[in-house]
């Protein structure tokens, strides 16, 4: 088991995680070279039919499902969305660290979590959302409802899914270190490919968000 996230034991046999954890970090306006990226990340999927592919796209969303959670609508996997934004024009920019996880997220087709790992008082834990189980995913106090939905949680506590991170432990201005999800189906792609995508997240930590140790892991092995 990887110190970097717990997995619970009945999680589906599918599963592919890529995991970064990096600290140093530092949350400010995204660098031009940064946003250049993005722009031309966006230029490509515009140019697309569809991205992601359609049978990727199900495999995605078929893992979303597998304990009951409906991932369509507002709840789909939050890659779809950014897909969508970035093909009408209207791709956010925040700050660094959301940025790249957007592009991250953008260019792989998967939804991932970024969230503020010093606001952690437990051990970082993947599990499936529980009955009655919900938090605040933005300012205006909206939420949504975690049961039979892939959680990340600290300790017991859920903070982050596939479709939106809670407001808890989302990164801002005094994050100085972050563990990164990357959720992922071997029907979609293989450990290989998990693990440039995981590389290229801790690649852009450190070249434009000033992080000093990276770690990094594709779960389970």
């Amino acid at each position: 088991m990887s110190d970097l996230l717990q997995l619970d034991p009945d999680l589906p046999d599918e599963l592919l995680v890529g995991v970064v954890r990096a600290s140093g970090v530092r949350s400010d306006p995204s660098p031009p070279p940064l946003l250049a990226e993005i722009d031309a990340a966006i230029a490509r999927v515009a140019a697309l039919d569809a991205h992601p592919a359609e049978p990727f796209k199900k495999a995605v969303r078929d893992l979303l499902r597998c304990r009951g959670y409906k991932p369509s609508g507002r709840g789909k996997p939050a890659s779809e969305y950014l897909a969508e934004a970035a093909r009408a024009g209207e791709f956010p920019r925040l700050d660094v660290l959301v940025d790249i996880n957007n592009l991250v997220s953008l260019q792989s087709g998967l939804p991932i979590s970024v969230l503020d790992l010093g606001k952690f008082t437990g051990q970082p834990r993947l599990r499936f959302g529980r009955e009655g189980e919900r938090y605040v995913f933005n300012r205006t106090g909206q939420e949504i409802e975690l049961r039979g939905l892939l959680t990340v949680c600290d300790g017991d506590l859920p903070r982050g899914t596939p479709v939106k991170d809670g407001m808890a432990t989302k990164v801002g201005p005094q994050t100085s270190a972050v563990l990164g999800v990357i959720y992922g189906t071997s029907r979609a792609l293989d450990r290989a490919a998990m693990a440039a995508h995981v590389e290229r997240f801790a690649d852009l930590l450190t070249a434009h968000a000033g992080a000093g140790q990276v770690e990094r892991a594709v779960l389970p092995g």
